[in-house]
């Protein structure tokens, strides 16, 4: 009975709240399930309007989800694809390969997540002059710097503005030496220096530091850096890890401008940072690239961005040691795996500068031998030995070919390789499950991370019997010992399972640290859940139990969704009136639904990329219905292919497929078969 009355209330809160989705937005069409498929529906829209280019962590997601639609009404739509064609070409890559995260401004490493930055921790250092254009507090320090014990030579002080410190270099090799200041090197892998500068186009600055044992500068101890853009604020980040005598505490710096004289600079800020980098941003732009390509067939977005994606798949092969480990070993400054907390004769300790995060989940400290960026360089290196093969067999798209050991065929083999170490070193036999990572000390990490678990299965990195057993634990169907969530509870929250099923209260990077005030439950990365993570729940069920049980899962939502739409939205439904606290809007909070969690998007693609089985394709598309037995017949309209707007019509029988656009040949490949092609503007139908 509770169920019907849902599906009365599915359409008008929608008309309440103006959400609702425009005619020309996709349609999702079930007979004898019209509320639930106009639940999704709503589900979509109201996260498609907010959705778009972001931080590259996201590449991986948002791309799949909002490529697709063939909405015309809406102006900010039509843009969708430009706008994506920009982000991703825009995207940054250092002189190694690595993929900037594009996350908002602070002061961390400019190239990796915003936190932590040096005055979260104990031995870093720094002093800021300025604080114009930079993120406010508690993003950075409240307070400007002042000179004291500041010493110029060749320097003339011209004091403070509003951009910072300026210096007027009257003699040629002006330097700068900062006050006594202890810092721990392990605490600063890097150095960055905010500046400006007028007439160093020439110059070859770098730094210099004295130690406990050595008091003076040499120039054993020094690491070249390269002049400020000319008259731009600049941020030169210096990888002091790098050089060997970096190491143990150093008492003091110096900079050396290497100058012409009248030389100008303008210094807002001289700190140490974190090393904030993340190990999975390469894979998430691989996999955006080839999404946006695969969706539009932009053959100049391919030529201009092909070299960009070697770089970063080799990237990942090689300085993050994944042909030789078999699995990403990240072996950054902090990146250990091992937590920031720690527990000695039952006092808590903080470990200032260990247990840096790697991903999505930001306070948890994956690492060394890591097996959720090894899942993920798992599935980036199938989709490039996707792409080469389809550059190989389309000369025509004048792209050159790839190295040797990295063709289609080599990329296939590590895959293989990597998932079957993968499967070997991150598989607990106890639990039954995947963990975390192994940290230095050889430690594995369990806290019954679904999330994980559900990926693996997702991109195909766990083998058939690790699927069928994660399934069992998180269907509740065998129970883990010593899990503090078991059986129908880990679905407590409704719209997806616990993000973990184990409390974890001493996991975590240093400047979370006090894990236990927070009630288990309300800290998302802690028995907490995220609305855009049920897509990998679905479409591994689909995978692996069958249309029937996934769309049980999916149908699930899609009543609660209801139920949030009826009481006026999320912050409506969780206004403490029931169990549950949102965390976005500046909130702490265990659901992750709107506000940043982008990704709640993905959920209702499950019904295009899972239950019609679509695949867009550089030359055609594939479609391969899995149909619960319960459905008669499923229509998903309004899908934008390249130029072509597609309307799929499927049965247990049949699948009909019309057209409007070019009426160029398309390759349709049903269920498997050989590919089909396609022209015309005559529907396309195929017998199952």
């Amino acid at each position: 009975m509770a169920r019907v009355i849902l599906g009365v209330l599915l359409a008008w809160p929608l008309l309440c709240l103006g959400q609702a989705p425009p005619e020309d937005f996709p349609h999702f069409l079930v007979p004898g399930h019209e509320p639930e498929m106009e639940s999704l529906r709503n589900l979509f829209w109201r996260h498609y309007t907010d959705a778009g280019p972001g931080p590259t962590l996201w590449d991986e997601w948002i791309p799949s989800a909002t490529l697709w639609p063939a909405v015309s009404t809406d102006a900010r739509m039509i843009e969708i694809r430009d706008r994506w064609d920009k982000a991703l070409s825009a995207r940054i890559l250092d002189n190694e390969g690595y993929v900037a995260t594009h996350q908002h401004g602070s002061i961390a490493h400019p190239l990796g997540w915003p936190f932590p930055f040096w005055n979260q921790g104990v031995g870093g250092f720094g002093w800021h002059f300025s604080f114009r254009g930079m993120v406010g507090p508690p993003w950075r320090p409240d307070k400007i710097s002042d000179i004291n014990g500041w010493s110029l030579s060749g320097a003339t002080n011209l004091g403070m503005t509003a951009d910072g410190w300026q210096l007027q270099l009257d003699a040629t090799g002006a330097k700068l030496v900062t006050p006594e200041q202890p810092i721990d090197t392990f605490q600063a892998p890097f150095l960055q220096l905010r500046w400006r500068a007028i007439g160093l186009v020439n110059a070859h600055p770098y730094i210099e530091w004295a130690n406990e044992s050595e008091s003076g500068f040499s120039e054993k101890r020094r690491m070249y850096f390269d002049p400020a853009d000319p008259g731009a604020m600049t941020l030169t980040v210096i990888p002091l890890y790098q050089h060997p005598e970096w190491s143990g505490k150093v008492t003091r710096l110096r900079i050396s401008f290497d100058n012409p004289p009248a030389a100008t600079v303008i210094i807002q800020g001289l700190f140490t940072q974190y090393d904030t980098r993340q190990n999975v941003n390469n894979a998430s732009f691989i996999d955006g690239c080839a999404t946006y390509f695969n969706w539009t067939g932009n053959g100049d977005f391919l030529r201009s961005n092909i070299a960009r994606i070697r770089a970063a798949i080799a990237y990942l092969a090689t300085e993050q040691h994944g042909i030789e480990r078999k699995a990403i070993e990240t072996t950054w400054v902090g990146h250990n795996g091992r937590s920031g907390i720690q527990f000695v004769n039952g006092k808590k300790q903080l470990i200032s500068g260990q247990g840096i995060g790697d991903n999505y989940w930001d306070l948890l400290p994956f690492g060394n031998l890591d097996a959720y960026a090894s899942l993920r360089f798992y599935g980036a290196l199938k989709t490039v030995a996707k792409l080469e093969r389809e550059i190989r067999n389309h000369r025509e798209w004048k792209v050159e070919a790839p190295p040797k050991n990295f063709t289609a065929e080599k990329l296939e083999t590590y895959a293989e390789e990597v998932k079957r170490e993968g499967n070997r070193i991150f598989w607990d036999s106890k639990t039954e499950r995947f963990v975390a990572c192994i940290d230095t000390a050889g430690q594995k990490h369990d806290y019954g991370f679904t999330f994980l678990n559900l990926e693996a299965i997702h991109y195909g990195f766990a083998d058939d019997r690790h699927a069928q057993q994660i399934l069992e634990w998180i269907k509740g169907q065998r129970t883990v010992p010593g899990d503090t969530s078991t059986g129908t509870d880990i679905y407590r929250w409704r719209f997806a399972p616990r993000a973990t099923t184990r409390r974890n209260v001493d996991w975590y990077i240093w400047s979370w640290s006090a894990p236990e005030s927070v009630p288990w439950g309300d800290q998302v990365q802690d028995g907490g859940a995220v609305l855009g993570w049920s897509y990998h729940d679905v479409m591994s069920r689909l995978r692996v139990l069958g249309p029937d049980d996934a769309w049980n899962r999916l149908r699930e939502i899609a009543f609660w969704y209801a139920e949030v739409n009826a009481a006026g939205g999320y912050r409506s439904y969780y206004n403490g009136t029931r169990p549950g606290r949102l965390q976005g809007s500046g909130t702490p909070g265990g659901l992750g639904l709107d506000s940043e969690f982008t990704e709640s998007i993905l959920l209702p693609t499950t019904l295009l990329d899972g239950f019609m089985g679509f695949e867009p394709k550089p030359d055609g598309f594939g479609v391969w219905p899995r149909m619960p037995k319960d459905w008669p017949e499923f229509t998903i309209d309004h899908i934008h292919w390249h130029g072509l707007v597609l309307s799929i019509h499927a049965t247990h029988r049949e699948v009909d497929i019309t057209r409007s656009g070019p009426p160029d040949s398309v390759q349709v490949i049903v269920e498997g078969r050989k590919p089909i092609s396609w022209s015309g503007d005559k529907p396309l139908k195929v017998q199952l």
